[in-house]
């Protein structure tokens, strides 16, 4: 579509302002735990389903969210998405009960699938050169800064206004985007021949992905051996090989496999998706210190303040350690930082000042880690993608961000609320930390086995396509 229109910081400002709808609103759920259950009088396990809804329903449906916005039209999708996000928050603003919390994080997770996509499209149609690096940047800086500004805004508003006002503030936020981009003309991208959208895989996909976060947060309730627990692990085996067997014979697949044939590109998802998983760690260290240690959501939300500048001051450094030396090194150091900063927070044993102080250091590692892991790793998975699949791989790449981020909460959060029925709080909090130090070591492992040591071989073939390579720092 030609256009003489050029991307203005007024569009900037909007883009940013829809991307972090999700990010600083949706995701303010972690801090805000204790508050909805008293007010809502649900249980622990309904809302920790509640708050892994979100990033499960994103994931499941970020590619597909993609593909309609090259075709549909990407300020549409946008648009769309915008509109899914000011219903979700008002249904929780409205909630009284798990039913319409449950259906406002769906739509949550259904506006950021269809935002987050259409958005970078949208940067790299009217943004060139120098001013597209920027404005990806932003991009960029909304979704991390929006990721660790989060906590801090949750416990801040839940305390300070109540907990329904942070999706108050989502709906103006949304309807600013939507005036803001306004004026941005319509963009699609060239297509030629009929497309096949595959439903089939999409089905398979959603209902496997739905059976295995329900046996996750649901199973302890069930119990463990029960005729239901066990149904939704049958289903969520024989799914992931129906997935797998069906994806392979189709032509406009879901997801093309193929693209895990480059090893480089494998570790990098998969490194991508563990490191995501360690998210858990804010819902079992926000609830802790509020339940165990008599912290308001607001106190808890500032002990996570260091993550929030760590790891936006490390993005740009991680960056630059990558060019230095190629982006194995980086993410083995920013995985290994991650790793520690949420291992001292199982600390639970330690008197409350030097826990307090040990958890605030503790967050600090954790977004300097995941700040210098973030380019290296996105631009690994760009760069080893095949050259005529890296807007797929990309889309791929990113729904393992938000999956990562579904079941690390919802297995975290199971994890802490089992626990906490036959024992201590403290107990139940080290148990939950322990998980998401098991989701960084084998975040660690599959980079050390996967992404090679240097680039110099497979570059030379494999050119990196600058304008994607921020795309994937979804967090």
């Amino acid at each position: 579509m030609e256009t003489t229109y050029k991307g203005t910081n007024k569009m900037i400002t909007g883009i940013v302002f829809g991307v972090i709808t999700f990010w600083l609103f949706a995701q303010s759920m972690v801090n805000i735990v204790p508050a909805v259950q008293s007010d809502l009088g649900i249980s622990l396990g309904t809302i920790n389903v509640a708050i892994s809804l979100s990033a499960l329903f994103s994931g499941m449906f970020i590619v597909v969210a993609g593909g309609l916005a090259d075709r549909m039209g990407r300020k549409k999708i946008t648009y769309v998405g915008l509109i899914l996000s000011i219903v979700g928050s008002l249904l929780l603003v409205l909630a009284n009960g798990s039913v319409l919390l449950i259906l406002g994080r769906i739509l949550q997770g259904l506006s950021a699938a269809a935002i987050m996509p259409a958005t970078i499209a949208l940067v790299k149609e009217y943004f060139d050169g120098p001013d597209r690096q920027r404005a990806l940047s932003y991009w960029s800086i909304g979704s991390w800064g929006g990721s660790g500004l989060c906590s801090f805004f949750g416990g801040a508003v839940a305390t300070s206004l109540g907990w329904k006002w942070i999706f108050i503030f989502s709906i103006v936020f949304a309807v600013l985007a939507m005036w803001l981009i306004k004026d941005v003309p319509e963009s699609k991208a060239e297509t030629t021949g009929s497309f096949k959208f595959d439903f089939g895989g999409l089905g398979i996909f959603i209902v496997t992905m739905l059976a295995l976060n329900i046996f996750i947060t649901q199973g302890a309730g069930f119990g463990w051996s029960s005729p239901i627990t066990i149904g939704l692990a049958v289903i969520t085996v024989v799914g992931v090989i129906s997935f797998i067997k069906y994806e392979a014979k189709r032509k406009n697949a879901l997801i093309d496999f193929n693209i895990f044939k480059s090893k480089a590109y494998t570790g990098a998802t998969i490194s991508n998706f563990l490191l995501n998983a360690v998210a858990g760690t804010l819902i079992v260290a926000n609830t802790y210190v509020q339940v165990g240690r008599g912290f308001s959501a607001f106190q808890s939300g500032m002990l996570s303040l260091g993550y929030l500048a760590a790891v936006l001051a490390m993005i740009r450094v991680g960056e630059k350690l990558m060019q230095r030396t190629g982006a194995r090194k980086p993410m083995i150091w920013g995985t290994t930082l991650t790793m520690i900063g949420v291992g001292v927070m199982g600390l639970t044993f330690l008197p409350d000042m030097m826990y307090t102080i040990v958890v605030f250091g503790g967050f600090i590692l954790f977004g300097l880690g995941l700040g210098m892991y973030a380019t290296p790793s996105t631009d690994t998975a760009v760069t080893y993608a095949p050259a005529n699949k890296v807007g797929e791989a990309s889309g791929v790449y990113k729904m393992a961000s938000s999956l990562g981020n579904a079941f690390g909460v919802a297995i975290s959060a199971t994890v802490y609320s089992t626990i906490t029925v036959f024992s201590s709080v403290e107990v139940a909090a080290t148990a939950g930390i322990i998980t998401n130090v098991i989701f960084a070591v084998l975040a660690l492992i599959s980079i050390i086995v996967f992404v090679p040591s240097s680039f110099e071989k497979e570059t030379k073939a494999k050119a990196p396509t600058p304008v994607v390579k921020t795309a994937g720092a979804e967090h």
